[in-house]
């Protein structure tokens, strides 16, 4: 009885689980944060354009859009929630791995950064980046070599975007005697030039690699929001946010500051097996991670209700319009801000703080953006409010002009996305039914991190490989800034319509009660007292 008491004791620790839940959520955003923002990047050291690598992210984002819904119902429906968790962990850690074994085409360039400290290097040699005077502002890598006879420097010059794959991706095309005729795919892959083999198998292992990876997030989080429901502990699912936020922002920076360390000895492959290496570490505590099993239930249909919910109401359609403008504009500066730096001459260090701080200045920034919103009495005008945020980021990150010049920026990002979420958080609450507030701030998130993204993605790979990444971003502040003034009028107009939450005015009402109670306790006892000291 004892013993038994006392797992049943250890098994409803919530203090001990949400630190649990902390630690797996700290590592497993610090290993992602080690390699998804540097994705793009290593595609264009592969030799990949612009518009390919904007395919690549688009499918990515759409994958996980239908996938990772459809992975957590299934993981629910068979209480296979812990076997998902650990085996996505272990799978996506593998497979990732295969992007490696391709050939690296970008040598020009990491050369360069070696060169100079490596004794055997011609001290004549020197390396330059120059801006090709075209539309695509396509960066040239040139070598230059002075001789006692003052010739004219001699050029050989290399495209980044579309030229890189000329010595790495030769090496993809084998022999003719090599091939084999009775594999069709593989035989129309080798009657593609260089950089489209490249791009195809690309695309198959982060196809396979999203496949892999997209379950766990959703499947953590609901097995966790359950566990707490049951314990009637939900106020405290939001504190993992918190380590999220903190295991990105040490990710981002830690990986920099190895990168640029130990680039002549690994290369950017440091950025794969500090992925590797956090998933890794994470299972163990995936293996230990409160998870309430409940017994086989059909699907509800909570998403279609929150879909219903939102389609009939106008604030609601206005708030998923612009969290989808929101996230292909957020997607678009993930996938190319990198590359913009990296012509101003940033290296992963400067990259890396860069992004760590737009996830400290999210956290600080939180108890501000409550008390702004109580400032302004109505979350609409926060939504407002990050679309302008966003508009001023992107207009600065046009006119870069080094690589520290990014942080004012960066520091502002944090505060419109904590803006934006915060408003759309308020907003899911004013429609939301008994029990389905979760289920529709979740819908937001999925039309933003990943619909919006996917259109954003596709969208900025085809307009940078034909203007240019300063075009891509003028375009995007022009336009959030029109759409922050429609939008303006349209929340003036729009009257707001909140539907009455029973069950949250019953908690109220119960806690209004409880405190009425407890002060006629003590007007009761003091009366008490008093008669007591007076006899």
């Amino acid at each position: 009885m004892k013993k038994g008491a006392m797992q049943k004791s250890k098994q409803w620790n919530v203090k001990g689980a949400m630190r649990l839940a902390g630690v797996f959520h700290f590592l497993h955003s610090c290993g992602s944060a080690c390699l998804l923002p540097f994705l793009t990047l290593y595609f264009r050291h592969l030799g990949l354009s612009a518009s390919m690598i904007g395919i690549i992210m688009a499918s990515k984002h759409l994958l996980a859009l239908v996938w990772r819904p459809f992975s957590s119902i299934l993981a629910r429906q068979y209480d296979k929630r812990r076997t998902v968790i650990v085996g996505s962990l272990l799978s996506s850690a593998l497979v990732v791995l295969a992007v490696l074994l391709f050939p690296s085409a970008g040598v020009q360039t990491e050369s360069g950064r070696c060169n100079a400290s490596q004794p055997d290097a011609d001290p004549t040699t020197i390396l330059q980046r120059t801006t090709v005077p075209s539309q695509s502002n396509t960066t040239v890598y040139s070598i230059d070599q002075t001789s006692v006879n003052t010739e004219q420097p001699v050029e050989v010059s290399t495209l980044v975007t579309s030229n890189w794959s000329a010595r790495g991706l030769r090496s993809l095309k084998k022999p003719e005697q090599e091939e084999d005729p009775h594999t069709e795919f593989l035989g129309s892959l080798k009657a593609m030039d260089a950089q489209h083999q490249m791009f195809f198998l690309v695309l198959i292992v982060m196809g396979l690699w999203e496949f892999m990876a997209a379950p766990l997030e959703w499947t953590a989080d609901d097995g966790l929001y359950e566990y707490l429901d049951f314990v009637d502990a939900t106020d405290r699912h939001n504190t993992v946010k918190l380590w999220k936020q903190l295991g990105a922002a040490f990710g981002n920076c830690a990986v920099g500051v190895l990168v640029t360390s130990l680039f002549c000895l690994t290369g950017t492959a440091l950025e794969f097996y500090s992925y590797t290496l956090f998933m890794i570490l994470t299972i163990p505590t995936a293996a230990l991670l409160p998870i309430y099993l409940r017994k086989r239930e059909r699907p509800t249909s909570g998403g279609f209700k929150a879909l219903q919910l939102v389609h009939g109401n106008s604030q609601a359609i206005l708030c998923a319009v612009t969290v989808i403008l929101i996230g292909m504009v957020s997607s678009a500066v993930s996938d190319f801000l990198l590359w913009h730096m990296q012509d101003c001459g940033a290296t992963e260090i400067h990259m890396g703080i860069s992004l760590a701080l737009a996830h400290l200045s999210q956290t600080g920034f939180a108890p501000f953006v409550g008390r702004l919103s109580r400032f302004l009495k109505y979350h609409g005008w926060l939504l407002v409010i990050a679309v302008v945020s966003l508009a001023l980021q992107c207009l600065y990150y046009s006119f870069l002009w080094a690589p520290w010049a990014v942080i004012p920026a960066q520091l502002v990002a944090g505060f419109g996305t904590g803006a934006l979420w915060c408003s759309v958080t308020s907003q899911s609450e004013d429609i939301a039914t008994p029990g389905i507030e979760k289920t529709i701030l979740r819908l937001f998130e999925v039309l933003s991190l990943e619909l919006g993204a996917a259109i954003g993605s596709l969208a900025a790979g085809f307009v940078v490989q034909k203007f240019g990444v300063q075009v891509l971003f003028q375009g995007m502040a022009v336009t959030l800034a029109l759409w922050s003034s429609a939008l303006a009028v349209l929340k003036w107009k729009i009257p707001r319509q909140r539907r009455i939450n029973y069950s949250r005015l019953l908690a109220a009402d119960t806690e209004i009660s409880e405190s009425e109670s407890d002060q006629e306790k003590d007007w009761l006892e003091t009366a008490m007292d008093d008669a007591r000291g007076n006899n």
